[in-house]
């Protein structure tokens, strides 16, 4: 006895290049049997821009329950080899009587497909654990793409010690389905230009403001920076709440490396005070950029640059404010390593601190920026592909925060990071710096400074009333980690689901394995540790990235507050340096421009830049995932009102956290 005839449409996606000139072939598979491949792209029938191709599908013996549609294309002879995007396949069984014995059954793809893939098996039904998997077609279907995608994505060594990457050699390799096109605003470049060739020293402070003056006129913050950043308020400042705010910590202990006496650090405390007792009562902060020690500095128009590891003590005044008390530009303590204090020598302090500036500028770029978010993102995306398929909850929650981080990494080692690219030309930290930093830093990353309320409770700088980054941090982690702790409920019914769950483990094996190491959980064990896992993810990829990058430009602008490369070894005594030497230790002229330039691109939010937790994909259309959509929107607009009633009080707004300009994911 034959079965059920079905009626079958295929929607084409409606973007313009959506369409294909190829033939499309189409089998049913069912819990019984499964239907020969039959051509739908016959006669009239074209794969066109949003278009409906429908065709009926006669099987010839019962199918059971319809649990698989399988696409396969073949390039017509002559024709282009184009992409196709198909939006979904829907299948309806015809009764043999007056009505229906079904409903239309919805296969989602949202995604390109290639001739190249040979056959692509679209399921129906929600999301589910591989426990509640009912068909065994089903369960061996996750196995196969699962074994597809780790022999296509792969991963390679990029610096030992450090998270590896994916193994591609070209952006094509990442196939259509992890590239995507970045509509970036025009940036205006136009007075930074023509200074690329002058390969020189800044001859002095007036040629820099004319510069900034053209170039920056626009930028309340960078003007802002300009007007204060001699001041010792702002410096104490910009360590909360400028584009690294990851390196400041609360101290109860002097580093036994850093030569000061309480007696050297009396007259910059309240009177009265002793630094033991400001010590204990948590009013000392250090930045330790140990990470720089004995690293090589690069070579930059065939002169060489130097970097120092400083160590710098602040105290909380009674104001609320941060300010500088002692500054020590090297590790090892020393006659030639002095601590510089503030009642120093006008330009002796200012330099000192121009050097923590450059030291923070490397730490900044290669490990709050490019470490902790963009290789974060790079290693959850490929252990995601690799680990999880398609129907796990968590690989359709994680992909849209992590799936941009290829494109964008890949073309960042092949160009910033790479030789003759723009670390190697022009920043301190060149590519000998860059394995030596990425495997120090990496060793030191522990889970808790990844997960925000840890780690700025760790830090002392969520008692902090200056500090706006953790404030925000703080209401964006807690709106993601509430949406994300409901996710997880909606799939696992309790602890002993997240134990059982193999696919979820093979996925944190791999993000140990191929990531750090320091303090990272081995196995899940309840619900509350995977949402949290998540959250921390998540956090990394959106929020600590937008904090990080889109405020690079407003604090680099000003070139002295944020010097990329030191053209003078640190000072070896005090008294030695007078204005004009200042200016002997910037960066040259055109690599102080050519890195202007490029904060200038990266600190461009695109214009079709997706704000955090909204989603594109169909999966997150469905009914139960729409009303968990619905609750962490609102709260994200609550932040935004919250954030933006607070800032038309500043006189120096805090923007980064804003919600509608955090990206979904790392983009540029």
């Amino acid at each position: 006895i034959g079965g059920s005839p079905f009626e079958v449409t295929v929607h084409t996606s409606p973007g313009p290049t959506c369409g294909t000139f190829s033939h499309l072939w189409l089998s049913l598979i069912g819990s019984e049997g499964e239907t020969p491949p039959i051509r739908v792209t016959d006669g009239n029938s074209h794969l066109l821009p949003g278009s409906v191709c429908p065709v009926r599908v006669q099987a010839s013996s019962p199918l059971g329950r319809l649990i698989l549609v399988r696409l396969r294309l073949e390039v017509q002879t002559r024709f282009p080899n184009l992409d196709w995007h198909c939006s979904r396949v829907e299948v309806w069984r015809v009764s043999k009587g007056q009505g229906s014995d079904s409903e239309t059954q919805v296969f989602l793809c949202d995604r390109w497909l290639r001739p190249a893939d040979g056959d692509v098996e679209l399921r129906s039904g929600k999301l589910c654990l591989l426990e509640e998997e009912i068909e065994e077609k089903l369960k061996q279907q996750r196995l196969r793409q699962l074994q597809h995608q780790q022999q296509l994505i792969r991963w390679r060594i990029f610096v030992g010690g450090a998270p590896q990457c994916v193994d591609v050699n070209s952006l094509s390799e990442l196939g259509p389905n992890l590239l995507y096109t970045q509509k970036s605003p025009a940036t205006n470049l136009y007075y930074l230009n023509g200074f690329t060739t002058r390969v020189e020293s800044w001859k002095s402070f007036s040629e820099l403001e004319m510069i900034f003056t053209y170039s920056a006129q626009q930028n309340d913050i960078a003007r802002f920076v300009k007007a204060h950043w001699m001041e010792d308020w702002y410096f104490g400042y910009q360590c909360l709440n400028g584009s690294n705010p990851l390196m400041l910590r609360e101290t109860r202990h002097l580093p036994p490396n850093l030569s000061v006496t309480s007696d050297m650090l009396r007259p910059f405390l309240p009177e009265g005070c002793s630094l033991e007792n400001e010590l204990q009562k948590g009013n000392i902060y250090l930045l330790d950029y140990e990470v720089l020690d004995g690293v090589p500095a690069n070579v930059i128009n065939e002169k060489q640059t130097y970097l120092s590891a400083p160590l710098c003590l602040l105290h909380l005044n009674q104001q609320g404010q941060l300010l500088p008390i002692a500054i020590q530009l090297q590790q090892k303590p020393g006659p030639q390593n002095p601590v510089f204090l503030p009642s120093d020598s006008g330009y002796d302090w200012l330099l000192a601190k121009m050097w923590v500036h450059s030291a923070d500028f490397q730490c900044h770029q290669l490990i709050s920026h490019y470490l902790r978010t963009h290789m974060m993102a790079e290693l959850c995306c490929v252990a995601t592909l690799r680990q999880l398929p398609d129907a796990h909850p968590l690989h359709q929650l994680l992909l849209p925060h992590v799936k941009t981080s290829l494109k964008i990494n890949v073309g960042a080692r092949a160009s910033l990071l790479a030789s003759k690219g723009l670390f190697d030309q022009a920043v301190g930290s060149g590519l000998e710096t860059l394995p030596v930093l990425l495997s120090r830093a990496s060793a030191k990353i522990s889970y808790r400074t990844l997960c925000v309320p840890e780690d700025l409770s760790d830090r002392g700088l969520d008692k902090l009333p200056q500090s706006f980054y953790a404030q925000d941090a703080l209401r964006i982690w807690d709106a993601v980690h509430s949406f994300v702790t409901s996710w997880v409920d909606l799939y696992y019914h309790g602890d002993d689901a997240v134990q059982r769950d193999p696919e979820l483990h093979c996925w944190l094996t791999d993000i140990n394995t191929h990531g750090f190491s320091n303090g990272f959980p081995q196995r899940f064990h309840t619900r509350a540790e995977v949402a949290k896992f998540v959250t921390a993810l998540i956090y990394s990829c959106s929020a600590l990235h937008a904090a990080v990058n889109f405020s690079q430009l407003d604090f680099a602008f000003w070139v002295p507050n944020c010097p990329v490369a030191m053209l003078r070894p640190p000072p070896q005594a005090k008294c030695a340096v007078t204005e004009d030497d200042i200016m002997s230790f910037l960066p040259d002229v055109n690599t102080t421009c050519r890195v202007l330039m490029a904060l200038n691109g990266l600190s461009q939010p695109a214009i079709n830049f997706v704000p955090l937790c909204h989603y594109k994909e169909a999966i997150f259309r469905d009914d139960a995932h729409r009303r968990l959509l619905e609750e962490v929107q609102a709260q994200l607009r609550a932040i935004s009102d919250a954030i933006a009633e607070r800032n038309s009080q500043l006189e120096l707004p805090y923007p980064y956290l804003s919600p509608e300009r955090i990206e979904n994911s790392v983009a540029i």
